[in-house]
This record gives C-alpha cells, structure tokens and sequence, in this order.
C-alpha cells in the first residue's frame, strides 16, 4: 500500500512555490472578484463539470460509406464552430501509449522542484505559474515543459529521464498525425486541399506541452493554462476559449497539447474576399498573443479536441 503521508510529502517537495506568489499578487491586489457571465468577453464559452462536451467518432472518417465520413467531418467543423472544444474516440492512439505516456510524465513532475527548475531536462522549457501576472486573476496555477517537436528526439534533451524518450517519441508522433487529420478536416471545409497544412507545418514550428496542476487551496478563485490537441486525465475540467482550466481544491491534474503550428512567415487571411480583416503571419499573431497574455492573462486560441 502506499503510504498517504509520504505522497503528500513528495507532492509538497516537487511542486512549485505557487502558493507564494500567488499570495504575494493577492497581497498588492487583496479583492479577489468572482468572475459573473457578465463580465466574461464576448464569445467566451464557459463549460461547467456536469456540461456534455460534443463526442465525435474519428472511426467514421474510415467508414466505406459515403455519408458517414462525410457526417463525420460536418460533425468537426460544426463543433470546432460552435464550441471550440470537442472530444474524440477511436482515434488510433492506443490506450497502452497514453498510458505510458501519463506514467512518464507523472514520474517527470514528481521530480523535486529544484532538480525540474535547474536540470535542464526537455530543451531547459520548464516553467510555472505566470511571471508577468500583476494580479491574482492572471495567474496560472500550474507548471510545464513545452518542448518543440523538433527537439523531442535529441538524447541530450533527457538527460536521466531516458525512458520518457522512447515515449515521447512515439507519442508526439502519434498526436501529430491525428492533429493533421483533423486540421485536414477543418481545411476541407474552408475549400481548401486537405493536405494544405503538411508543407506549412514543420515539426520545428509544432510543440508538445507537458501540464501539471498542482491541488489549489484558493480554488476556485484561480485557473490553470490550458491548451490545443489535448490528452486529459479524469480530473480534467476545460473551460474554452480562453485556454484555462479550473483548479481543482484537493486533487493534483495532468494533461498534454500538441500545438500543430504554421511558419511564422505563413500568411494569415480570410477565405471569403473582400476579407473582413488584413493579413498578417503567423509570427504577428504570436506576437499579439504574448502581448494578449501580458496584458491580461487570457489567451484567445484556435478549436482543440481532447482524447
């Protein structure tokens, strides 16, 4: 059996002193609103614990008949449209890897905060909380490593975490195929080639995001960052658009993104003409949404679907 205490312990030693700063931005901004439906941006999408989110079956789009894939795909578009989230089955991610690829990075986070903040395991990318948050409501109760793909098969990003390569590897690459699927859906429905993506989205411009947050004695006054293609454990609770999760009082979460990414020179427009809005790259957008980021702490994104 394992002993309740020492896990507690372990927990304590290997998470982040969030509770700190985030008492520190309380301290200088000791009003803490609770956040009404009124005062949420426009098309901001709230999903409480008891909300259905869609549930869509990725085996259709192999289906023989006609109809089927083609009443999948509608069911896509309609979702990433209407909601911004939705989840899959049959996605030809085995279990077994998603297994693997949990106990991985449960044994990667577990690791004593020092030891995660000074490694420099996974490219030096680990990070927690919210650096440039001047109020409690822009913090993020949570720690990560956002890894480019690129990156995800060097050895020398492991270091003494070798056996979370073998799975890394193997599911980045899972992930990356199902995310060009979908994303091949959604191009489809735009009238545009289903391949377009596979030139325009190159490993070194795509990144998987390990996430861990940690049990919140201050929920639910507080979220979590939460992002993209996205593998969740059952304590999950996503609440779209902005990228957040509600922190959990008594029990610790995990999930992982893959962000399937454009060049940063990629030119980005609108499909009927005259467009609605100018241009701009991918690299501008990026740029907006740090800044979105600083100013506000929200992070405005694009439609994700949770396995």
């Amino acid at each position: 059996m394992h002993d309740p205490t020492s896990q507690l312990i372990m927990m304590l030693d290997s998470s982040p002193p969030l509770l700190h700063h985030f008492g520190e931005l309380a301290r200088l901004s000791p009003q803490i609103p609770t956040p009404e439906c009124n005062d949420l941006p426009s098309g901001t999408v709230v999903m409480k614990e008891c909300c259905q989110l869609p549930l869509i079956d990725l085996g259709c789009l192999n289906s023989t008949t006609e109809r089927e894939r083609l009443a999948c795909a509608e069911a896509i578009c309609r979702a990433s449209s209407e909601w911004g989230f939705f989840q899959v089955v049959n996605h030809g991610i085995s279990p077994e890897l998603v297994r693997n690829m949990r106990r991985e990075q449960v044994k990667l986070f577990q690791t004593p905060f020092d030891k995660k903040a000074t490694c420099g395991v996974l490219n030096n990318s680990y990070r927690w909380g919210t650096p440039t948050a001047t109020c409690p409501k822009q913090f993020s109760w949570s720690e990560a490593f956002h890894i480019p793909l690129s990156k995800v098969s060097e050895q020398a990003c492991y270091g003494e975490f070798s056996s979370l390569r073998e799975v890394m590897v193997e599911f980045s690459a899972a992930m990356s195929k199902l995310a060009r699927v979908l994303a091949g859906v959604l191009a489809g429905n735009l009238g545009h080639p289903r391949g377009v993506f596979e030139n325009i989205c190159q490993e070194n411009n795509c990144f998987l995001r390990l996430n861990r947050y940690p049990a919140c004695p201050v929920s639910p006054e507080i979220s979590g960052l939460f992002s993209s293609f996205q593998s969740q454990d059952e304590a999950e609770c996503p609440e779209s658009v902005e990228h957040k999760v509600v922190a959990h009082g008594k029990m610790e979460r995990y999930s992982i993104a893959y962000f399937l990414c454009p060049s940063y020179d990629s030119l980005i427009g609108s499909c009927n003409e005259p467009s609605m809005y100018r241009e701009f790259t991918f690299r501008e957008y990026r740029r907006q949404v740090q800044e979105d980021v600083k100013r506000t702490g929200r992070k405005i994104g694009l439609p994700r679907f949770l396995l």
